[in-house]
């Protein structure tokens, strides 16, 4: 056992002593190209380093939302076609995994909209997988060429404002629909009194996913703090924000839905039993 552990601390004292031969190493190598407030402003505004895509610039945010959708459809056609036909009354492992989480977002959908969910429960699971795959797309680091000329990480789509908003605002006519079909003409009403729910979903993606963006940008730019700690950080934001907001807008989404849908209740007329006593 003592063998074992003085091994263990020799591994890492080594690589401790790596990594500061590294930091030092490597200062003359370090240069910065923007301040940090710009780097904190591109990464919200995104208006430097844009994309071309066919000769159009554009956000990075777009070319992750391209990436994550293209990703999202073959992986479920691949499922389709080769795993869905062998599945088994006893289920494998991946079998088990696919019908849990099926499971989870269509409890969701009838825990929320007890009368109608069969569409309800296909959203919330397209919806919240594109959410947990696209803010986990970060993980990777996939990088590309900004037309400024420097290379740029892809960031989470929904960390871009305009994702962020496409997906509330369709949340929000997902929760039309099941007003119309509910209660027709008054669900309508029902559902645009909550004019701002659009709003704050939009706004609530948007700035979790943002804040993890914004945390990682900065410990990556001083270059004391861009050795083992980005990858704790980033692990941390990226996975808690993937679940968190995954939760977050398919409980409100369900919840909303289930309100708007729920059929009135006749109100049954009441009789006059009693006349006026002489």
């Amino acid at each position: 056992m003592k063998k074992q552990k003085t091994v263990v601390c020799a591994v890492f004292g080594a690589i401790i002593l790596a990594l500061i031969a590294g930091i030092v190493l490597t200062d003359s190598l370090y240069t910065r190209t923007e301040s940090v407030s710009e780097t904190m402003q591109d990464a919200v505004l995104h208006e430097k380093n844009k994309i071309s895509v066919f000769g159009t610039e554009v956000n990075p945010g777009l070319v992750s939302a391209f990436i994550v959708t293209a990703a999202v459809l073959v992986f479920a056609a691949i499922v389709r076609i080769f795993a869905v036909p062998r599945f088994r009354i006893v289920p494998g492992k991946f079998q088990m995994l696919l019908e849990t989480l099926v499971g989870y977002f269509d409890g969701q959908a009838k825990n929320g909209s007890p009368h109608r969910n069969s569409f309800l429960g296909a959203y919330v699971f397209a919806a919240g997988v594109y959410i947990f795959v696209g803010t986990a797309l970060e993980l990777f680091g996939l990088q590309a060429q900004a037309t400024s000329g420097v290379s740029v990480a892809l960031p989470a789509p929904l960390s871009d404002i305009n994702g962020a908003i496409a997906l509330g605002c369709l949340s929000y006519l997902v929760i039309l629909s099941g007003g119309i079909v509910g209660n027709g003409i008054r669900g309508v009403g029902k559902t645009l009194k909550d004019f701002s729910l659009p709003v704050s979903m939009s706004f609530r993606l948007f700035g979790a996913l943002l804040s993890g963006a914004l945390v990682t940008e900065l410990v990556y730019y001083y270059k004391a703090l861009s050795f083992v700690l980005p990858v704790v950080v980033g692990v941390l934001f990226t996975l808690l924000h993937a679940l968190i907001q995954t939760y977050v807008l398919v409980m409100l989404t369900s919840l909303f839905y289930g309100e708007v849908s729920e059929p009135r209740k006749k109100q049954k007329k009441k009789l006059k039993t009693e006349k006026t006593e002489v």
